[in-house]
């Protein structure tokens, strides 16, 4: 391990943040810009350091238990990765909106490595050095970054995400040596392909194996442009996501509203849940009392221990301010419902960290079963 200070303890309902952070407009326009060859690569370096510190202040300042580095080094949720991993062919590396995804190919299988070629480590080692509190590190899942990868190297979209996932799990190994504890692989694809998830489950344990930290899976109806790509339920999951090796499930519920959650608990999942209560597709700010409420139904189906807080997906596509306030909302709602439960049942000796729980196959829970949840919706902006 990398010998940094062991970070404090979590309380009971921690509260967390999804990856992305909002990017400023000045921001958005110097990243073109290094895309259109007027920046050099030091100065977007600096210009990322200084956009993750800011955002990790806005973290600490509105009380986020587990904060992240706001994947600002990143244009979007796939090229960061592709351009780094070797055999990966990108053509046309100027983009006209930093935002854009670049168009990639691969001409021949991945070449096997001993070391870590994307540099996650080397990301997370800069946001360790910065806070204190415990941090959640994100990236994208091989189920999802083959969507974007033109395959000319492997007979079957399978094969390539299996060979994409023992890429990543070089970069996890490297992240747990660095002091990493909780990791996060996001699938924000696997919505589109629900016939497709026993491979993203077989993807996925390749990327965890043999690296020994907390892990958390977020599977959401993607977030682009403020915009979901597919509808749903997340029933498609199951049962295939019984057998991933991760600890707790993050998903999106506050846009779309909580019935879903009987049906996590009716399949047997008795793992970690991250709880969306922010909807991330809407600039209006939720009322503390209304995360509370969402809370407390949630807590109708999943002990406390077992729930974490935190938005429905990235918060890449508000503003700065909304998302600063929608945090501040969320950790609000979360200590009254803390408060709520202490006066309730005190809790006996110090907060734990979230546990890594083993998969141990239970009968589905009748009551969880019968039960059912209001489902509070918000208005959702179609614009783009």
């Amino acid at each position: 391990m990398s010998g940094l200070p062991a970070r404090p303890p979590l309380p009971t309902l921690p509260t967390t943040v999804v990856g992305s952070y909002p990017v400023p407009e000045w921001m958005e326009r110097l990243k073109t810009d290094y895309y259109r060859g007027r920046m050099s690569q030091a100065q977007v370096d600096d210009l990322h350091e200084m956009a993750i510190k800011a955002a990790l202040r806005d973290q600490e300042l509105a009380g986020i238990d587990i904060v992240s580095d706001g994947e600002l080094r990143r244009d979007n949720d796939i090229d960061y990765f592709l351009a780094r991993m070797p055999g990966v062919e990108i053509a046309e590396t100027a983009k006209d909106y930093y935002f854009d995804y670049y168009r990639a190919r691969l001409p021949a299988p991945l070449a096997p490595s001993r070391d870590a070629p994307i540099g996650l480590a080397d990301d997370f080692a800069f946001t360790a050095s910065q806070c204190a509190g415990p941090i959640k590190f994100s990236f994208t899942g091989p189920f999802s970054l083959a969507q974007r990868v033109h395959n000319e190297a492997y007979p079957d979209q399978r094969e390539l995400v299996l060979a994409m996932a023992r890429v990543l799990n070089l970069e996890a190994r490297a992240l747990a040596d660095r002091g990493a504890q909780l990791l996060q692989i996001d699938e924000p694809f696997l919505a589109g392909y629900p016939d497709q998830v026993t491979t993203a489950v077989e993807a996925i344990n390749l990327v965890t194996e043999g690296v020994d930290v907390g892990w958390a899976l977020h599977v959401c109806y993607g977030n682009r442009y403020a915009r979901p790509l597919w509808e749903g339920h997340y029933d498609f999951l199951f049962p295939a996501v019984l057998d991933a090796h991760v600890d707790q499930l993050v998903l999106e519920f506050a846009r779309k509203g909580y019935q879903d959650l009987p049906v996590v608990a009716k399949f047997g999942w008795d793992r970690g849940i991250g709880l969306g209560v922010i909807d991330v597709k809407s600039s209006e700010v939720e009322r503390p009392e209304l995360i509370a409420a969402r809370i407390r139904s949630a807590l109708e189906l999943v002990p406390a221990d077992r729930l974490t807080i935190n938005p429905d997906c990235g918060l890449r596509n508000v503003s700065g301010a909304v998302a600063r306030a929608k945090l501040a909302a969320m950790v609000l709602g979360t200590r009254t419902v803390r408060a709520e439960l202490a006066a309730r049942e005190p809790v006996a000796g110090p907060p734990q960290p979230i546990p890594k729980t083993p998969k141990t196959p239970n009968p589905p829970d009748t009551a969880a079963e019968a039960a059912t949840t209001p489902a509070d919706r918000n208005t959702v902006s179609q614009g783009v």
